[in-house]
């Protein structure tokens, strides 16, 4: 569902704001306690209004999410973002830090990977299990 997003004196409650994200209610609720979220204000009859930047910041984390951020890391490049000193120059250089770090669990999984194969072939599927090589290999 791709909701517009409001801006001006338009507000968002939790419910819709999560919706328009597509995430759950306790989803926003967690990004607050985290700090990713700004508190929001709230109405004079105790609704919590946010804003369309809210919704964008919550996309923002979704898509960051989606590349493989951690939530930490997510911090970090929302401190970036709205950090005036910093240059994309910096923001360029956190994303290729990432793409080292995913090749380097590529590699790690293409290594268990390996190893699972090979353990696969040496198994003939057959016989008791105190014969089984894959759980042999597991407990050496």
């Amino acid at each position: 569902m791709n909701t517009p997003i409001k801006s001006g004196s338009s507000w968002y409650t939790r419910g819709q704001l999560a919706k328009a994200a597509n995430v759950g209610i306790e989803t926003v609720r967690f990004y607050e306690q985290q700090g990713l979220l700004p508190k929001p204000v709230r109405s004079s009859s105790g609704y919590r209004q946010y804003t369309g930047d809210s919704l964008k910041r919550l996309l923002f984390i979704q898509h960051a999410k989606a590349l493989g951020f951690s939530l930490g890391e997510i911090k970090d490049l929302l401190s970036l973002r709205v950090n005036s000193n910093c240059s994309c120059k910096e923001v360029k250089t956190f994303a290729e830090e990432k793409v080292r770090d995913i090749r380097s669990k590529i590699r790690g999984l293409r290594k268990m990977q390996g190893v699972l194969e090979r353990l696969i072939r040496a198994c003939r599927g057959k016989g008791p299990t105190s014969e089984c090589p894959i759980l042999e290999a597991l407990d050496s």
